[in-house]
């Protein structure tokens, strides 16, 4: 399948970006990341109830801020869902509907977004450099493209290292979580984000599956073996080598806490749960209020399947049938229960799809004027940033042009981090010695009411 003029001159441009000197032979050479291998659920849980040792604490007394990440998989087209350009040349079939925002217009297929539109900040023109699934969900998920020799990350990571929140269940949460879950990358692996699935399911392994007096048998026995391992290590400063047995004991704390009751949907009434949609991604973002009420600091869900090359139209509504009640769900029961303003939900993919639609009926990777949705903490309240233009590429036309006020992904980490509170400046030392900021990107204060 060959693409069309237009398409062939837009991607030579969009590779002309990336790196003039670089063909698309070597473009297409380009190495990617080795996946991440998650291993058993105890492991996992283990990894993840390991204590931070961060000498800041940028929580706020009271409440501690927490983030909930949106992350819709494969690229969502822009004009399908935030940015429709209906009647126009590049607008496709999608129609048009007013929001709660007097002006904004949002796709018919969010219908119950766009009434609560009026709390967000919409940006329209985001830009990245990275156009392959793996280095740009990379790049979109810790603010900083693929180094072959280093992993950065996850902006979630970053937030629990720069916290200290003492709660009995993990404090980095990934619901759903596909190839290339959130990692803590070089801050270690105790910040990688504990995985489950669907939470209409229980948390497997949380139940002994002997009496409790044995079981109390066997980790008095385990405690013994552990005071052997440890001598000698802890004189040698050999304490790495012995954080395993902190994580099982608040991973033996967590089968006994109250706090994991968080993770069971089926305590809130019908009346909450029903407006979420009967889908998993629906019960992740209730799940995410829960866990956030009990101080978790960042939950993600993932709703993937927004690669649509082909059938573009009728796949981008398949999609947007799930995330719309889930999402306008998620920021009323979050303003209800009075929690908006100390949660930052950020709604996102990878990039977005192109202005031309290609043989198949389908829209193709587009980095360039991609929209992000993002709720709560100090983000401006009804404010849409960028706008990209009606009008497809021309052969001879950067598709940067077309976009205005853009915004770096680089640059939407750093007002993130600011609005919590952590300049995106300050310094983390990786393994291997290297002083290195946890943020490269500019803070956008017009994103910001303060």
């Amino acid at each position: 399948m060959l693409p069309t003029t237009n398409q062939q001159a837009a991607c030579d441009s969009y590779r002309r970006w990336i790196d003039p000197k670089q063909n698309r032979r070597d473009w297409l050479k380009k190495g990617s990341l080795t996946a991440f291998a998650a291993g058993s659920l105890w492991t996992t849980l283990a990894e993840s109830l390991a204590l931070a040792n961060s000498k800041n604490n940028t929580k706020p007394s009271g409440r501690p801020k927490s983030m909930i990440v949106l992350w819709m998989q494969g690229g969502p087209s822009q004009l399908e869902t935030f940015d429709p350009h209906p009647n126009s040349p590049i607008g496709g079939s999608t129609v048009a509907v007013d929001t709660s925002l007097k002006g904004l217009q949002i796709a018919n297929t969010l219908s119950q977004t766009a009434e609560v539109m009026h709390l967000g900040t919409l940006v329209r023109s985001m830009v990245s450099k990275e156009g392959d699934h793996e280095r740009a969900t990379y790049n979109m998920k810790t603010g900083w493209r693929p180094d072959p020799t280093l992993i950065h990350p996850a902006i979630g990571a970053v937030l629990c290292h720069q916290s200290l929140q003492n709660i009995e269940i993990p404090r980095h949460v990934s619901i759903l979580s596909g190839q290339w879950p959130s990692r803590g990358g070089y801050l270690g692996s105790q910040f990688d984000a504990f995985q489950l699935g669907d939470p209409k399911n229980p948390l497997p392994n949380l139940k002994s599956p002997i009496p409790a007096s044995q079981f109390d048998q066997r980790v008095s026995d385990l405690e013994i073996l552990e005071k052997g391992f440890r001598k000698g290590r802890l004189k040698n400063l050999e304490t790495e080598k012995t954080l395993h047995s902190i994580s099982t004991q608040r991973a033996i704390k967590m089968m006994s806490s109250e706090q994991i009751q968080a993770f069971e949907i089926d305590r809130e009434p019908a009346s909450i749960r029903d407006p979420f949609g009967d889908t998993p991604f629906g019960r992740g973002c209730l799940a995410a209020v829960r866990l956030i009420e009990q101080g978790v600091t960042c939950v993600e869900i993932e709703l993937s399947g927004w690669d649509t090359h082909i059938e573009n139209h009728s796949l981008q509504a398949g999609q947007c049938a799930i995330l719309d009640p889930a999402l306008a769900s998620l920021i009323r029961l979050l303003e209800a229960r009075d929690l908006l303003d100390s949660t930052v939900v950020l709604c996102s993919g990878e990039f977005g799809r192109t202005p031309q639609i290609n043989v198949a009926d389908g829209r193709d990777h587009w980095p360039i004027g991609f929209s992000s949705a993002i709720f709560g903490g100090p983000f401006r309240r009804g404010y849409v940033h960028g706008q990209t233009t009606h009008e497809p590429i021309r052969d001879d036309q950067d598709p940067i042009t077309g976009v205005s006020k853009t915004v770096k992904i680089e640059d939407l980490h750093a007002t993130i981090l600011h609005s919590f509170g952590i300049d995106p400046a300050l310094e983390s030392v990786t393994p291997i010695g290297r002083p290195l900021a946890v943020s490269q990107g500019s803070i956008v204060k017009e994103l910001l009411d303060t």
